[in-house]
C-alpha cells in the first residue's frame, strides 16, 4: 500500500511540524518514531516524549484504506532534507517495514508495531475552550520567555504561567532575578484557571506558532493543556507547584521616570556589554538631570562608558545591572519607546511600554 505520495517539501514540512519534541537518545526506542495513522483518505502523524503529545492531521496523497505503523522520525527528516523540493516521494509499506523513493533513491526503513506507542492519556475534564489569534500568543510568548528559568530546582520557575480569568489572559516568567509579564484581551469570559506550562512545551509552542491568520484554541485541566491550530492538536502535561504572586513582585508608584528610545538604549547597552567581565556581566547606570550613562569595566582595568541624552528631572541615581538582563528584555520588544520606573539605586526597576499596560518587567539591581 502506498501511504504516501507527495512532494518532498510539503512532506518534510508536516513531518517537522510534530517531530521537534522527538529526542534522538531514549530509554523507550518507539519514541524516537513518528505513529502513521491512515484513515481512508486522511493522514495522522503523532509524536510523544511521554509529556508533550504533537498531532497533526492531513491529506498527502496514497492510497486510500486504514494503515498504522511506527518510524524514526529524524531519520526520516535527515533523508527528506537530501532531496529536491519539489521531488515527488512516495511512502509504501512492505511487510514490517516501508520504503521511501523519490527519483532513482530509495530507502528501507525498519517499523515498530503501532500498538507498543504510547499514547499521552488526555485528561477527563478540561475547563471552557477559549481562543486567541494564533501571532497574538506567539508575542505574548516571545515578550516573557526569555525570563524563564533554566534547571532550577524551584521546577515551577521552569515555565511560564498562564492566568485566564474573565477577559483577560496574563503570562508571567521569572527566574527570581528578573520577572516579565505579558497580557492580551480575550474574546470571551472565561473563570479564573491558573496553570505553568514546561519550558519544553513554551520552546515547542513558539516554534510551532505562526504569524499568519488563524486562531489558537486552548483548554486546561488540572495537570494537562491542550492547544489546536492550523490542524494540529497539542496536548502537555503541566507543571505542578505554586508560582510565586508576582503582583507582589511588580513595583507600584516609583517616583523617577524615564522615557527613552528603545532601539538607541539597547544599541548603548550592547556597545557597553562588551568590556564587561565573562562571569560578571555588571553594568552601572548614572542617571542624572539631562543624561543617562552607561559604564562597564572589567579584570584587565579596561573601560566602557557611552551617554544618552534624556528628557528627566528627577532624583540623581546610579544602579547596576546584570546587562544581559536588560538586553534581553529590550531586544524581545517591537516598540519604538521605553519607559523606565526607578525608586533609587537599591530598589528593583520596572520597564514598561508608554501608554500600554499589557507588558511589565521587573529586573534586581546588583552590587557593582
Amino acid at each position: 500500500m502506498i501511504v504516501i505520495k507527495a512532494t518532498q517539501e510539503k512532506f518534510l514540512s508536516v513531518l517537522q511540524s510534530v517531530a521537534g519534541i522527538v529526542e534522538r537518545r531514549h530509554t523507550l526506542p518507539v519514541l524516537a518514531n513518528v505513529l502513521i495513522r491512515k484513515t481512508g483518505d486522511q493522514l495522522q502523524l503523532t509524536t510523544s516524549d511521554l509529556e508533550i503529545q504533537i498531532r497533526t492531521t492531513t491529506d498527502l496523497g496514497g492510497d486510500s484504506g486504514n494503515f498504522t505503523t511506527t518510524v524514526g522520525a529524524r531519520k526520516l527528516i535527515d533523508i527528506l532534507r537530501t532531496m529536491p523540493g519539489d521531488q515527488t516521494v512516495s511512502f509504501e509499506s512492505s511487510q514490517n517495514k516501508l520504503i521511501l523513493k523519490g527519483g532513482k533513491s530509495k530507502f528501507t526503513l525498519q517499523t515498530l508495531p503501532a500498538e507498543d506507542f504510547p499514547l499521552v492519556q488526555e485528561a477527563a475534564s478540561f475547563g471552557p475552550v477559549f481562543s486567541v489569534p494564533q501571532k497574538t500568543l506567539k508575542d505574548l510568548l516571545g515578550q516573557v520567555s526569555f525570563a524563564m528559568a533554566v534547571h532550577d530546582i524551584r521546577y515551577y520557575l521552569n515555565g511560564i504561567l498562564f492566568v485566564a480569568e474573565g477577559k483577560q489572559l496574563s503570562l508571567v516568567a521569572t527566574d527570581g532575578h528578573r520577572l516579565a509579564f505579558a497580557g492580551a484581551t480575550l474574546d470571551v469570559e472565561v473563570p479564573r484557571q491558573e496553570v505553568i506550562l514546561p519550558r519544553k512545551t513554551v520552546l515547542e509552542l513558539q516554534r510551532l506558532l505562526s504569524d499568519a491568520e488563524g486562531s489558537i484554541e486552548m483548554q486546561f485541566a488540572n495537570n494537562q493543556a491542550k492547544f489546536s491550530f492550523g490542524g494540529m492538536e497539542f496536548v502537555t502535561k503541566l507543571v505542578e507547584g505554586k508560582f510565586p504572586d508576582y503582583n507582589r513582585v511588580i513595583p507600584k508608584n516609583h517616583k523617577n521616570h524615564i522615557t527613552i528610545g528603545r532601539a538607541s538604549l539597547l544599541a548603548s547597552l550592547q556597545r557597553t556589554a562588551i568590556l564587561t567581565s565573562e562571569k560578571f556581566k555588571g553594568v552601572r547606570l548614572n542617571i542624572e538631570s539631562g543624561t543617562l550613562r552607561v559604564a562597564a569595566n572589567n579584570a584587565e582595568q579596561e573601560e566602557a562608558i557611552d551617554e544618552l541624552d534624556i528628557d528627566y528631572a528627577g532624583d540623581d541615581i546610579e544602579i547596576g545591572f546584570n546587562v544581559t538582563y536588560l538586553i534581553d528584555a529590550l531586544a524581545n520588544m517591537g516598540q519604538e519607546m521605553v519607559k523606565l520606573e526607578l525608586s533609587d539605586g537599591n530598589s528593583s526597576a520596572l520597564f514598561t511600554i508608554p501608554d500600554n499596560a499589557t507588558f511589565k518587567y521587573v529586573v534586581m539591581p546588583m552590587r557593582i
